[in-house]
């Protein structure tokens, strides 16, 4: 896919929706990747001690979907110029299903001059939102 055209974008438009599903054993392949052995991310048995209520995805993980997303619709990982986002709520991953987060988003503004925009996004587990202002500016073509 090209890099989106920014003649082809308008100021509201909502990007598609798209879900992404995140089992246990993810989050021991990302922990593993990554270096970040935090039992949190994969032993019932410390949540239980933590008072926690599930397992938790590792925070990094769910915002790197973010840009997965955000660069699957741009059509070019390199036009992600920037990208934040508050960590808000955890997202639990239970043992026996997948975890299922729904990522949507929304163009804010429009810079003609640069060819950049900002996209707001929203990032559900059910009816939660597990962000807290997560933002991007794109580069368009």
């Amino acid at each position: 896919m090209a890099l989106r055209n920014f003649a082809d974008v308008t100021v509201g438009e909502e990007l598609p929706e798209r879900t992404f599903e995140l089992t246990r054993g993810d989050l021991v392949n990302y922990a593993g990747v990554t270096g970040d052995p935090n039992p949190i991310h994969w032993s019932d048995h410390i949540v239980k001690l933590a008072g926690m209520e599930d397992v938790v995805a590792q925070g990094m993980l769910t915002m790197s979907l973010g840009s997965n997303y955000i660069t699957e619709w741009l059509g070019d990982p390199g036009a992600l110029k920037e990208y934040s986002v508050r960590f808000t709520a955890p997202v639990f991953v239970p043992a026996d299903q997948k975890a299922e987060l729904l990522y949507s988003g929304k163009i804010k503004s429009l810079d003609e001059e640069t060819k950049t925009g900002v996209v707001f996004l929203t990032v559900k587990q059910g009816e939660r939102k597990i962000f807290g202002k997560p933002v991007a500016t794109v580069q368009f073509a």
